[in-house]
């Protein structure tokens, strides 16, 4: 057992600041979040679907699978699902992940995630969402529910400038919704679904998984994994948007970043604009991006340091 005291937000806050940051090579495509909901065999069709694609779906109270896919479904939640649930539930986050949610890993980068709690002994029952009449969140429902039976891949390749995603078809043998008729464009279908706000919300959760998976297989920059500290700042981030706002104002995070006046007192009360703070501070404290900047002062302060460590003038 370890005996290690645990940190505490502001000894993480100095610890982050004062990391090495490594360079970061991108990798080829990485697949972040696939959306199949079972264990079936081979449910992926292999093939990238362009927007303008069509395909046949329809899931409605007449299909005889009616709710099937809400049993033992494997359902990672994003932040943005969290802060929608949170606000339909009239609640905030740490009531919510208590009652609603079991911790769980991310399957490509082992980082902390936290997962729909299903019911039954063995997690194979209903979701807990789910009333005879279908899903009680449907509105505000997560965003692998809006997608399915649509995969996402988010890609970008080593030399490339841009991200990309595509989606792929999840033909469940369960599922009786692809012998229905009704066909749709992906983009159609993206769109009734309403993923584009989630995306918007996700896009810096996304990333960091994109860069962490690659950064898993190739064994990491410099060859070691995300740290500890690397994966509690993560989940605190994605998870708990109010202990979040507690690290930033109540330790010496605002001392030591650049962050305009008028965005410190909208993140006092937007829980969606300091998710997206919160997304730019890991990509700087674990890529070494330029999405937040140091204080000009606090940066002097640590190239004097860090010359002086190597016998620098």
């Amino acid at each position: 057992m370890s005996t290690d005291v645990p940190m505490s937000d502001e000894e993480r806050l100095e610890a982050a600041q004062e990391a090495p940051r490594p360079h970061f090579e991108p990798e080829v495509e990485l697949r972040v979040f696939a959306g199949v909901r079972s264990q079936a065999p081979d449910p992926v069709k292999p093939v990238a679907l362009k927007p303008t694609d069509k395909f046949a779906f329809r899931c409605h109270r007449g299909v005889s699978c009616w709710n099937a896919c809400c049993h033992g479904a494997d359902v990672t939640l994003t932040p943005y699902d969290i802060l929608r649930l949170c606000s339909h539930f009239g609640v905030r986050p740490a009531e919510f992940l208590e009652r609603y949610t079991v911790p769980a890993l991310h399957d490509t980068t082992d980082m902390p995630v936290v997962k729909l709690k299903m019911g039954g002994e063995d997690g194979k029952g209903p979701c807990s969402f789910m009333v005879a009449e279908g899903c009680s969140v449907y509105a505000d429902r997560p965003l692998t529910c809006r997608y399915y039976p649509l995969g996402l891949v988010s890609h970008k390749l080593k030399d490339s400038e841009k991200k990309e995603d595509f989606h792929f078809l999840v033909n469940e043998a369960h599922c009786k919704g692809h012998l229905e008729s009704q066909t749709q464009t992906v983009e159609d279908f993206r769109s009734e679904q309403g993923v584009a706000e989630y995306e918007a919300i996700n896009r810096g959760w996304v990333d960091i998984l994109m860069k962490l998976a690659s950064w898993k297989s190739i064994g990491g920059p410099m060859g070691k994994a995300a740290s500890d500290q690397a994966r509690q700042m993560f989940f605190m981030v994605s998870t708990d948007v109010d202990r979040f706002r507690r690290f930033v104002f109540e330790t010496r995070f605002l001392e030591l970043y650049e962050i305009a006046p008028e965005a410190v007192e909208q993140i006092k009360t937007d829980d969606e604009a300091l998710v997206r703070l919160g997304f730019d501070w890991l990509k700087n404290v674990l890529f070494n991006e330029p999405t937040i900047l140091m204080r000009q002062e606090v940066l002097q302060t640590a190239i004097a340091h860090a010359r002086a460590g190597v016998g620098g003038a």
